[in-house]
């Protein structure tokens, strides 16, 4: 039964939800923290293989588990489950950088660089035909 100027729906909070997996996000609370994985287990109870699972989206942390990990990494457990709600502030610095990401930096400037250096050795070797044929 629902009163006037009440509805009968669960507010659903507002915001596009994170697009990472679970175990993305467990990594990315975890890293915002500054814990290391045996840190984080510890403070669980829980063996490190468990919660390396868990990251690695080989496994789901039980219901019990996963409130326990929301408290732990300081988020919500809708974030954590379906990415709705606010995540952890991104740590500053490229050290806290996952090193796959700081590669991938490392290769997008390479990139950046080579296509500079392309961009310019093109206008040489414009320059050089048109003194070539002039």
């Amino acid at each position: 039964m629902t009163f006037p100027g009440e509805s009968n729906t669960i507010p659903f909070p507002s915001g596009r939800a994170d697009g990472d997996t679970l175990g993305g996000r467990i990594w990315r609370a975890r890293d915002a923290l500054g814990l290391g994985l045996e840190d984080l287990a510890a403070r669980l109870g829980l063996p490190e293989a468990t919660v390396s699972g868990w990251e690695r989206d080989h496994a789901e942390p039980e219901t019990k588990a996963l409130f326990m990990l929301a408290g732990v990494l300081s988020v919500s457990p809708s974030w954590l489950i379906a990415g709705i709600g606010e995540a952890p502030a991104d740590p500053s610095g490229e050290e806290h950088l996952h090193p796959l990401l700081r590669q991938l930096q490392e290769i997008r400037q390479l990139h950046d660089q080579t296509g500079k250096a392309i961009a310019a050795l093109e206008t040489e070797v414009a320059k050089l035909i048109k003194k070539d044929q002039g």
